[in-house]
């Protein structure tokens, strides 16, 4: 294998001993290190938004990092655990005559609702602090969700992460007949209704009540659930805000302003390292940042839903074959899901433009790993060059990938193990041609320009 080594990278080789990873004209190359490259756990990177209303630290569920006790699970899930998990999220997106994808394993009972990226808040007046998830896609009813008291965890146990209502002095019960009581069989003082959320039944009862996202940052009156039963998600959460076009949901809220954005995050590639979310945040030109937009498509079929359209891709620069009317449809990012799923013909080219790339350098191939079809053994080299994978989008927005966006790899963490690439056909009845997964999205800066009507992009903003 080592002899096959062209002739850019045995320059490289030579040119660049010291080189553990780097970019080179739509390559990214890959020197084998004699030490172990993997940066300990540094829990710190950007300021916490508790001080100066700057952004919200985010967390992966399974960061050692977290302090909601999630991160002493540090077992990683299962490439057949992670496909039932986006299966059931994308049946929740989209609904049984929408997105399919064959899967073969058991469904994680706890899954479709657990939150992969946590951040600190604040509700009620005194503040009561919890880790929630965030969500961009409302299928958590179109609502930010939180687990209230009284209640009860398993067999009894009490449920310490849950919010007191009887200790707030600014909380409100939305009652029934309300503009804010979507519920229209409701009757009585209290506008209640029962929510299927982390794979069980929970009653649930509108309420509103002030949401600190710092300091100096408040929300007055968000309306949200309390969930009056304490559900195991394992995901060490105590809710979810919901940040959807949603008319109730926490996006809505924020003040239309040419000098800001409604918010923007950005999702840590690794268990830990600190991503961000920021509320009102300041446009990114503004500040200098080189970003690009996508244009939000105004007749989407799911109106809840971010949706833009992407129109090609390319693969080290050389675009993708596929005919334009294949892209025609919505193209969401969402926040619930791991892998990057396509329709099966645009996903057939990329894949075989992928493996023309890869045969080039004669990599060997290795059977794949769940859906993941297109995977290959790198163990054993001494070096690696994949090619840059850029999405492309109306409006002018680019997607660059880099190896971490681009392919999974069977030992976290180590570039000269099995590695696939991250992307895999979904069956769909109805116009979505893609879903754009979190492991695409992470270290890009994924900014929500409501006002504007774009989606931007910023690379290796975390």
């Amino acid at each position: 294998m080592s002899s096959a080594i062209p002739s850019l990278l045995f320059c490289l080789l030579l040119l660049a001993p010291q080189l553990g990873s780097s970019y080179h004209g739509g390559r990214h190359v890959v020197l084998r290190s004699s030490h172990d490259s993997r940066v300990p756990p540094s829990c710190s990177p950007i300021h916490s938004g508790d001080d100066d209303g700057g952004p919200l630290p985010v967390m992966r569920r399974r960061s050692a990092c977290s302090p909601s006790g999630a991160g002493s699970d540090q077992s990683k899930p299962s490439v057949r655990d992670t496909f039932d998990r986006d299966a059931l999220r994308l049946s929740t997106l989209f609904g049984k005559s929408g997105v399919t994808i064959p899967s073969t394993g058991t469904p994680l009972a706890a899954l479709p609702s657990a939150s992969e990226y946590h951040v600190a808040v604040g509700f009620g007046t005194p503040v009561q602090k919890f880790h929630v998830g965030f969500d961009t896609g409302s299928a958590s009813a179109g609502a930010t969700l939180l687990q209230c008291k009284p209640c009860a965890g398993a067999r009894g146990a009490p449920c310490p992460r849950a919010f007191d209502p009887s200790k707030s002095a600014s909380l409100a019960y939305v009652p029934c007949g309300s503009p804010d009581c979507d519920v229209s069989e409701c009757r009585g003082r209290r506008c209640t209704r029962t929510l299927n959320w982390k794979n069980g039944l929970q009653n649930a009862t509108f309420v509103t009540d002030t949401l600190t996202l710092t300091r100096s940052v408040a929300v007055d009156k968000l309306r949200f659930f309390c969930l009056e039963m304490a559900a195991r998600s394992g995901d060490g959460s105590s809710g979810i805000l919901d940040l959807s076009r949603d008319r109730h949901s926490l996006a809505s809220r924020v003040a239309p302003s040419p000098a800001t954005v409604a918010f923007s995050y950005c999702l840590p590639s690794h268990a830990d390292s600190i991503g961000f979310l920021s509320v009102g945040a300041a446009r990114p030109e503004l500040a200098g940042h080189n970003v690009t937009y996508a244009t939000l498509r105004s007749k989407a079929l799911h109106p809840n839903l971010y949706s833009v359209q992407l129109v090609g891709f390319s693969i080290a620069g050389r675009d993708s074959k596929t005919p334009p009317n294949k892209f025609v449809g919505d193209t969401v990012f969402d926040l619930h899901t791991t892998f990057t799923y396509l329709r099966p013909d645009v996903y057939a080219v990329l894949r075989e433009q992928f493996k023309g790339w890869m045969r080039q350098y004669r990599y060997r191939a290795a059977p794949p790993l769940g859906d993941l079809d297109t995977c290959y053994d790198l163990s054993g080299l001494s070096a690696l060059i994949l090619p840059d994978v850029t999405l492309r989008f109306k409006g002018g927005a680019t997607m660059d990938l880099g190896i971490d966006n681009l392919m999974y790899f069977e030992d976290p963490g180590n570039h000269f193990s099995v590695g696939c690439l991250a992307f895999a056909a979904a069956r769909t009845l109805e116009p979505v041609v893609a879903v754009i997964g979190t492991l695409a999205q992470g270290m890009t800066e994924v900014v929500y320009d409501v006002l504007g009507g774009k989606v931007g992009f910023i690379p290796r903003r975390c």
